[in-house]
């Protein structure tokens, strides 16, 4: 007896959505980024108005400043939909976990003397603080934003801000020994301590803001642009110069997260600007009024870990750097030199 197989080739009846191919121009396969993006926003059949704002639809593009002919015209560099993002970040998180057991098995943070283990708590704890404000300004954008390719990755941009508060937390943990005292001491002086109110101002004020693109911008843009390399590379590396490694180590994430993200965020506000001149100039506003805020909310913490000295030459590096980055986005602000003229006119 023989037996023949055969293969047979089934075509599909089309590559893609109909959506999806209107916007590509054709019947063309679509990657899952852009399934999983193009589109998606709700546009028609709203029932009623909000309530607490019945000026606005329940999603509405009047609720920016912001113009763009096609909102979809921002793309994340990164690809990331849920499936690509979750694999990701579950790949970061097992790494992290390793380097926690590596830490905690080898007591580099336990094992520090009892004034290092509160200098460290003192500087790194309240951050959770910071991270949560984070998360709550990028659910704003998600709730009232316009456009899946924006709110989707704001979304998972808020999630990763639950994590790194997390890992802040357990960063107390591990000098405490799990008692949560640090936690305790951190929210005492995040409330409190003088060092913190200016930046905890920041962050509330940042709350109150009604148009959601200029808080996607002050938060992504200005505030970690700033504040995530004063934190995570000068600071970092003054602790650990005293404590030991075993800090960066538990502050890998963050340092390889904001590099990640900034990829993200630069595009978005590069396309923005390039959009119109009247773009442009609103995020040249929002970025000069935000960044000089920033700077002056988180130099009593650079003064406090880095000495008055240390300080003045970290902002001012770090001041460099963000005003080249956001030169090269199309968006004019002013320079550490212009400013300094400025100020002493």
């Amino acid at each position: 007896m023989q037996i023949d197989i055969k293969t047979s080739a089934v075509q599909p009846v089309r590559q893609t959505f109909s959506h999806i191919a209107r916007r590509l121009g054709a019947d063309k396969p679509a990657s899952r980024y852009q399934e999983a993006t193009f589109d998606l926003q709700p546009e028609a059949n709203f029932h009623y108005r909000p309530l607490w704002q019945p000026q606005y639809e329940l999603y509405d593009k009047a609720r920016t400043a912001i113009r763009m002919n096609d909102w979809y015209a921002f793309k994340d560099p990164r690809q990331y939909y849920y499936g690509a993002y979750t694999i990701a970040r579950s790949r970061q998180q097992e790494t992290m976990e390793k380097n926690i057991e590596f830490v905690t098995r080898r007591t580099l943070l336990s094992g520090l003397p009892e004034e290092q283990k509160r200098r460290v708590a003192s500087l790194m704890v309240p951050l959770r603080h910071v991270e949560w404000a984070a998360n709550t300004n990028n659910c704003f954008v998600t709730a009232y934003g316009w456009g899946t390719a924006i709110t989707q990755a704001t979304m998972y941009h808020s999630m990763d801000r639950l994590g790194l508060a997390q890992y802040l937390s357990r960063i107390g943990l591990l000098l405490d020994g799990n008692l949560g005292t640090s936690l305790v001491a951190g929210k005492e002086a995040w409330l409190e301590a003088p060092m913190w109110q200016p930046l905890r101002r920041l962050v509330e004020d940042l709350m109150a803001v009604q148009d959601w693109f200029e808080t996607f911008t002050a938060q992504n843009a200005v505030i970690d642009g700033l504040l995530y390399p004063l934190v995570y590379r000068h600071i970092d590396a003054r602790l650990c110069a005293q404590c030991g490694a075993g800090l960066s180590m538990l502050n890998e994430f963050a340092i390889g997260w904001f590099d990640e993200t900034n990829r993200w965020v630069d595009a978005t506000l590069k396309t923005a600007a390039a959009e119109s001149p009247e773009n442009a100039a609103l995020l040249s506003c929002w970025v000069e009024m935000w960044h000089g805020r920033t700077l002056d909310a988180l130099h009593p913490l650079a003064v406090e870990a880095l000495g008055a000295e240390g300080a003045a030459a970290a902002l001012a590096e770090i001041d460099t750097a963000f005003t080249a980055r956001i030169t090269k986005l199309g968006i004019a602000i002013a320079t550490p030199g212009e400013r300094t003229e400025a100020n002493h006119g």
